[in-house]
């Protein structure tokens, strides 16, 4: 099982120690960038993956874990591009 595989099969458990890293990695797998600068400076982030289409997230802060609603908001957004089933 590869890196991603671990860390989608990790995700879709909702953990309550996945890192804002682990689903930046998560959407570099899927083709999305981070966007630097801009609106999206400090701990509002944008993913961005060419066509027009972004997800966006807080990163959290003072610590690196995301919180549930912010791990269901990222599985659901995975699930609405056909990324995850």
């Amino acid at each position: 099982m590869s890196r991603k595989d671990k860390l989608i099969e990790k995700l879709l458990n909702n953990p309550k120690d996945f890192t804002f890293q682990e689903a930046s990695i998560i959407l570099k797998n899927f083709g999305y960038e981070k966007i630097k600068g801009g609106k999206t400076g400090g701990s509002r982030v944008a993913f961005h993956n060419g066509e027009k289409d972004y997800i966006r997230m807080h990163k959290p802060h003072p610590r690196n874990i995301l919180k549930p609603y912010q791990i269901n908001n990222l599985i659901n957004d995975l699930i609405e591009r056909g990324l995850l089933e």
